[in-house]
């Protein structure tokens, strides 16, 4: 992955309202164009009772209300990559507010790896045609009369993308705070080597840029935060700051993820995601249910 141009204006700043959900630890973003009223949401959540088997929507509904209050227009839905820690409630919102859902191409390689682990039969589409948009690295669209651009990001997943917005970036779980490092790379399609060039990508953005997380989890028990920039990610995270190669990464990345658990909610998160957000199929009688491989993760 070569760097790419950046057809935006870095001098806009875009309103960013951020919307954090305790349970998953998730971030989720209203991105407002500061000359209108249009705005797009990055990365919204879908609450889920998993024991119950329950699903609701309050962190869904905040962002409506915000939406609505304000007065503002939804452009765009954003998923920076088909998270495995959190449901997408990007088709709730879309339903009550219109707007359009995208999402990098290569969540066709999700689909496809996740479609063969929890059996989906041939009625699941593995096209991405779940989504009203398939971004390729460096496509453009507009938010009012903002340009963003989709910079490929993988390395977490096939399917990850940074969304850069004027000098606003949303790096979804490519990097955390730069107390926290960077993701996982042990996921099926998962590469440390891939996501240590990625996060060099992110950051040859100029200095100033704003980066928002998708996830924080307060390490060592301080107040979250979601917001630092390029400048300090590169002289203070932990992972990645400048200097640290890529083989002392990939070692330290290895080494790391084979300690980690699994986030609790991959199960659902997985199949309601690379649906978009929706939800299985009903059965014929009308019933929806998610599916648990056994030893397949």
């Amino acid at each position: 992955m070569n760097a790419i141009p950046h057809p935006v204006d870095l001098s806009m700043k875009p309103e960013v309202t951020a919307f954090f959900d305790p349970l998953t630890n998730t971030v989720s973003y209203v991105v407002k164009d500061p000359a209108s009223m249009s705005c797009a949401v990055i990365d919204s959540v879908m609450d889920i009772d998993y024991a119950a088997g329950r699903i609701s929507y309050e962190s869904a509904d905040a962002i409506i209300a915000f939406i609505q209050k304000h007065g503002l227009k939804l452009e765009w839905l954003i998923e920076t990559h088909a998270h495995a820690d959190h449901l997408s409630a990007a088709p709730y919102i879309q339903g009550k507010l219109g707007g359009k859902l995208g999402i990098g191409e290569n969540i066709k390689i999700v689909q496809d790896v996740f479609g063969k682990i929890f059996n989906e039969g041939t009625e699941f589409q593995r096209d991405g045609s779940q989504f009203d948009r398939l971004f390729k690295d460096g496509d453009t669209y507009q938010i009012g009369g903002m340009t963003a651009f989709a910079m490929l990001t993988p390395g977490h997943t096939p399917a990850c993308m940074t969304h850069v917005i004027g000098d606003a970036a949303f790096v979804g779980d490519t990097l955390f705070m730069p107390d926290g490092g960077t993701a996982r790379a042990d996921f099926p399609g998962g590469d440390a080597h891939i996501l240590y060039r990625s996060t060099k990508r992110v950051l040859s953005l100029p200095l100033e840029t704003r980066l928002f997380m998708c996830h924080d989890y307060g390490p060592g028990g301080r107040d979250i935060k979601w917001e630092t920039t390029v400048a300090e990610q590169r002289s203070e995270n932990i992972h990645v700051r400048d200097g640290v190669s890529e083989e002392e990464f990939v070692k330290m990345r290895t080494t790391r993820d084979a300690t980690l658990d699994l986030p609790r909610l991959i199960i659902p998160s997985i199949q309601v995601n690379m649906r978009g957000g929706n939800l299985p199929e009903p059965d014929e009688q009308g019933k929806r249910h998610l599916k648990v491989p056994i030893n397949e993760l």
